[in-house]
């Protein structure tokens, strides 16, 4: 079991404060599909070696994720920019939360560096929220992607940001226009079950903010994804898919939740793997270019090779158009 307790410098913080007074609830029992091995490959070793050396910090480790063993034993890390600390408090993630840092201004420089020696065909780049800044931190995410391009031209740049909310549009515009190739920013949840797990959120302002991606440069990929598992029907998913192409959104990605700590969100139910299948049946014929359903699905999971087919779809529904 995880635990939300932090030894930071000798002395014992709360990693989750706004949470200290929640019920415990039991952790369930991973069903055989849930269940990954071990990290501790060498090519796991190396990235972690790279990460490290750069003073990283990577979203794989702060958010848990049951894929990293397998991402990075193939080079493939999601870096996590503007701090481990996160302003939010929502119900599923295991970010840490409260006061942040000021920002970096190596930051940029340090990822870039990063990018080209670990010799990155696809960069997956994502951040904590920072309500604290003017800007919502929309300039350093910004200067991060203008860095990959220097260093490492040959990359593709995908990044999964905040939502800006509370910020000036032209925040969003600044992140929009430095032209990542994929611009991710995930609903998580159906709008039913924001004030319970995404309190600090507004669905309709995040699915706002996908649609002005494709306004502003149609060129851009947009990509979200939902969470199963926390006490949604299938017929709100479904309506969640239909919203997401009405705001343009060319890949969905649907994975299970799973519960970092007892004082988090508890689990609802396991979906089986036969529902992500139905799940990515539906949602290919309503029009999504790529779908990634499946339990272990995380938003960059096989980012890369996810790339690649993403384009080879519209260079096909281009030619049949």
């Amino acid at each position: 079991m995880a635990v939300v307790i932090d030894n930071l410098k000798g002395a014992i913080r709360p990693r989750h404060p706004e949470k200290q007074a929640n019920p415990e609830t039991p952790l369930l029992r991973k069903p055989e599909w849930l269940r990954v091995r071990a990290p501790g490959s060498a090519g796991y070793n190396a990235t972690r070696d790279i990460v490290k050396a750069h003073g990283l910090v990577t979203v794989c480790e702060e958010a848990a994720c049951p894929n990293i063993g397998e991402c990075w034993s193939k080079s493939h890390a999601t870096m996590m920019i503007m701090g481990e600390v996160c302003t939010r408090a929502c119900a599923f993630c295991n970010v840490a939360t409260g006061k942040p840092k000021a920002l970096d201004p190596t930051e940029p420089a340090r990822v870039g560096d990063a990018v080209a020696k670990m010799g990155l065909k696809h960069v997956v780049i994502t951040s904590v929220d920072r309500d604290d800044l003017a800007d919502g931190g929309a300039g350093h995410f910004a200067a991060v992607v203008r860095a990959i391009r220097s260093a490492a031209p040959g990359t593709t740049i995908e990044i999964l940001t905040p939502d800006f909310l509370r910020k000036p549009v032209e925040a969003a515009f600044e992140v929009i226009d430095a032209k990542p190739d994929v611009f991710n920013h995930n609903l998580e949840t159906v709008p039913r079950l924001y004030l319970s797990i995404r309190p600090g959120a507004r669905y309709y302002h995040s699915l706002r903010l996908l649609e002005r991606v494709k306004e502003r440069d149609p060129t851009q990929f947009t990509k979200s994804g939902v969470m199963v598992g926390l006490g949604e029907t299938k017929e709100e998913v479904m309506q969640v898919m239909d919203d997401m192409r009405s705001a343009g959104v060319d890949f969905i990605t649907i994975g299970q939740y799973l519960q970092p700590t007892r004082k988090h969100a508890p689990i609802d139910r396991f979906v089986h793997p036969d529902e992500f299948r139905a799940y990515e049946e539906i949602a290919r014929a309503k029009g999504f270019l790529m779908v990634a359903a499946s339990p272990l699905t995380r938003s960059s999971h096989h980012a890369g090779e996810d790339f690649a087919r993403l384009q080879a779809a519209r260079t096909a529904r281009d030619a049949a158009a």
